[in-house]
């Protein structure tokens, strides 16, 4: 057996442990009885209405909300690629922040900027003289479609920008000497040597949207209900659990199905390239064109961070207080008779303990995945890259309650261990990785492993002196969003977490299941903690890629 192959039973054995054997468990828990496999909950499923409208409203909702991001996030993606602007690894760093902020944080946000007491509102009844609030979009299809979008655009400009401001300018140079215009250009030139970038983001989102669950439940109401909101009524609040391991496998032959087709797509979108230096690709704003374009968008993004950054007004004027006042109860506060029994230092540690040993395991994982699908016969290609894709597609409670019946038993009992949340965050984290490396690894000029292998290197000397170099930008954007999940996870941390390792969004989450102002301002702290201790993580990530990564 060659070094790959064996290299390769890591992941394979790591997801056969953590992901298939949990899933198995609790559907064989819920679809299994006595008399062995039952189809009545698939019968009831195809017979109740309801049902099927859930899984109608799932996939449309998800395509909407999908279309919608790509429309915010490629053009933000082209200003990251393409410009050199004051400020702007502070702006990138920040605009990740919406996809790492726990759903209820989110929600508060959006409340506290479109609700009727919102600063819109209220900034309009003021000026206008209105006796009634005239935006009102809570609990509608609008402010969903809203939320996935700020949830989502960032996976568009990560990993859009990261292809993009690598690409041969000379090739688009070529093109416009030839008479082609700016949008024929980008048609015929750019656009398919983006199309594997965009279309990985466009699964990301989707998937995003397809298995949304807090957006959808705090924001839209019963009414708008997904596959994973149905999932968790009936596991959690009815006890259905037949019916609801019914659901799970339907979004998971979904999002499976998706994969494939997605996976086809993107194999025969590949386009070899020569990437360039960012300094040969990007130039600064010296056209009074490009200045109104860069400036147009920074305050497009302000706008999209506008539910952020109404949260931290909120806590900042809660009760009429200031910002030390509130950060002083934040930290003042005694842990001992505390609901955690922990110092928010202690909650902040585990939370970022958590992260990086998650970004380690991911960046194991997605890297060994990513080169055995490359290198995967192809037919076998495809159905490959689907599979590993699935941690993304599967309910967060259904696993959640797997690892409670999977892993609490010898020899894999660790609901007292803090690797069960790790295990956890790892599996949401590790398919970025592999979506941000797969794109250059198919896209990279196989000519300079070919001519290093016969100038002697071996294997080991290849990937280190020629192939990490190049890759090298794409792991920071798949560690990026490792970190970025794994601070930010909720669901299954919900489920799973102890006392005594509670992270930053279940903190936040108990404080205002609490009564009282001092509990809401201390999730409101917590929460504008948790988004400068990430900015601090993403700004430090980006000022190391800018500077030198290889040859980038």
């Amino acid at each position: 057996m060659t070094a790959g192959r064996l290299l390769l039973l890591v992941p394979l054995a790591y997801l056969a442990v953590f992901f298939a054997y949990p899933l198995g468990s609790i559907l064989e828990r819920s679809l299994g009885g006595d008399s062995g496999f039952g189809f009545d909950p698939f019968r009831v499923l195809l017979s109740d209405s309801y049902y099927l409208g859930r899984i109608w409203f799932t996939v449309w909702q998800a395509v909407v909300s999908t279309l919608l991001t790509l429309a915010v996030g490629l053009p933000v993606a082209f200003l990251f690629a393409r410009y050199e602007f004051p400020g702007k690894t502070l702006l990138k760093a920040v605009s990740t922040l919406p996809f790492v902020m726990p759903t209820i944080v989110v929600a508060m946000g959006f409340t506290a900027l479109f609700g009727s007491q919102g600063i819109i509102n209220s900034t309009m009844m003021s000026m206008f003289g209105m006796e009634e609030p005239p935006v009102r979009i809570s609990n509608s299809l609008t402010i969903i479609f809203m939320a996935h979008a700020f949830y989502n655009y960032a996976i568009i400009v990560r990993i859009v920008s990261a292809l993009w401001s690598n690409l041969d300018p000379s090739l688009e140079h070529s093109a416009k000497v030839l008479g082609a215009g700016p949008i024929r250009t980008f048609y015929h030139v750019t656009l398919p040597m983006l199309l594997p970038a965009i279309v990985s983001g466009s699964l990301l989102a989707f998937a995003f949207s397809f298995t949304s669950f807090g957006v959808v439940l705090v924001l839209g109401g019963p009414e708008f209900a997904t596959l994973e909101v149905a999932i968790y009524e009936l596991t959690a609040k009815l006890f259905r659990l037949p019916l609801a391991g019914a659901l799970a496998i339907v979004q998971l032959g979904f999002t499976y199905l998706f994969l494939v087709l997605y996976a086809r797509f993107q194999e025969q979108s590949v386009v070899r390239m020569d990437l360039k230096p960012r300094d040969a690709t990007t130039k600064q704003a010296t056209k009074w064109k490009d200045k109104v374009f860069v400036v147009g968008m920074m305050l497009m993004l302000l706008g999209m961070l506008s539910p952020l950054i109404a949260l931290v007004v909120r806590w900042l004027t809660i009760d009429g207080g200031f910002a030390t006042a509130h950060m002083a109860n934040l930290f003042g506060s005694d842990s001992r008779g505390s609901y955690f029994h922990l110092s928010p230092l202690k909650i902040i540690w585990n939370s970022l303990r958590f992260a990086l040993t998650t970004v380690v395991i991911s960046l194991v994982i997605g890297t060994i995945i990513s080169y055995f699908i490359t290198n995967a016969r192809r037919r076998w290609r495809n159905f490959a890259d689907a599979l590993v894709m699935l941690p993304l597609g599967v309910s967060a409670v259904t696993l959640g309650f797997g690892y409670i019946i999977a892993l609490g038993r010898p020899p894999l009992d660790l609901r007292g261990s803090w690797l069960i949340l790790v295990i956890a965050h790892s599996l949401v984290a590790y398919p970025f990785v592999i979506r941000s490396l797969l794109p250059v690894l198919k896209g990279m000029n196989p000519n300079l492993r070919e001519g290093a292998a016969v100038l002697g290197a071996t294997p080991m000397k290849v990937f280190m002196l020629v192939e990490l170099p190049l890759i090298a930008p794409a792991l920071l954007v798949g560690a990026t969003f490792a970190f970025a999940v794994s601070m930010g996870e909720f669901g299954a941390s919900l489920i799973l977490v102890r006392a005594e390792f509670t992270t930053m969004p279940v903190a936040i989450f108990r404080f205002l299941g609490l009564p009282g102002s001092a509990n809401l301002s201390m999730a409101l702290g917590m929460s504008c903690l948790l988004m400068a201790v990430v900015s601090i993580g993403f700004i430090a990530i980006e000022r190391f890629r800018y500077k030198g990564v290889g040859g980038f």
